[in-house]
Formats: structure tokens, sequence, C-alpha cells
């Protein structure tokens, strides 16, 4: 072997090295073959439908009726302050709303929905409570109770 074939051997060698290093790197990293843009390309999938809720009308309220509550169930705020003047509390929750009238006593709450939507909210349910306590009063010595106490 000629003396000059060792260097060329290294040079070889070296020129290899690299080569070799991109080929083992070139195998790390993908998953699979690569595909040129002309690949048949599939159309993205249709976003599910989604349907917009059916909107019912709001059940019929729950009318009370109960015997000593006449002249209270089926009120209007109106008739109500008539019957026991300006209420303690006036709450609104939606289209539904509670009084609250208050004695020595008990405490009344009346609720009132309307009827049909866009209609004046009537009393349908009534609770009562003694002030001191929070016990349950019958309803109907607490309505003749708070109506003898705002007629004086």
């Amino acid at each position: 072997m000629p003396a000059a074939m060792p260097h060329i051997r290294s040079a070889f060698r070296l020129a290899l090295g690299p080569l070799a290093l991109i080929l083992a790197l070139g195998g790390c990293g993908g998953s699979g073959p690569v595909r040129s843009a002309s690949a048949s390309v599939q159309p993205p999938a249709k976003p599910p439908i989604v349907r917009a809720p059916v909107r019912r009308p709001p059940p019929s309220a729950q009318v009370l009726a109960l015997p000593g509550l006449e002249g209270v169930i089926g009120a209007t705020v109106s008739g109500l302050t008539r019957q026991f003047g300006t209420p303690r509390l006036d709450v609104w929750e939606g289209d539904a709303r509670k009084l609250q009238y208050s004695g020595s006593a008990c405490i009344l709450d009346i609720y009132l929905y309307p009827a049909a939507p866009g209609r004046e909210p009537q009393a349908t349910y009534v609770d009562a409570r003694r002030a001191s306590d929070g016990r349950d009063v019958d309803r109907a010595a607490c309505v003749g109770a708070l109506r003898r106490t705002s007629n004086r």
C-alpha cells in the first residue's frame, strides 16, 4: 500500500462523518413518510348541527286556594296595597314578584306571577310565619291580623 493511502482514508472518513450523522438524524422525528403538497387532501369535517331550543311559554302558575285567602289570591299589587298598605319588601325576579307585609302577629309573603306573558302579575301563593322565630303560622289568620292592623 502506498504511503499516501492513509491520508486519503482519513480524508474520506472526515467527509463521511457528517454525512453519516445527517443520515442518522434523518431517521429521528418523523413517524411516517413525508407527503407532497399534491397528495389528496381530505375536506374538513362538517361541524355538528346545533339547534336552538324550542321556546315554550312558562307553565301556568299554581294558584293556592285556601279558605280565608279570598281577596288576596288573584289580587294585583294595587289591590294588595289597598288591603295591607305599602309592603315592607317589594322584590322582582324576572316577571315574578314578591311582596312582604309584616305586623306584630306575623310576616306575610305574597307571590305574584303573570297569568300569561306580558300580563300584570297576580297573587298566586301566600306564606306566613311568626316574626319572632320564623315558624309557620296559619295563613288565613295572618291575613286577617294584617288586615285589621292596616285598617286602623
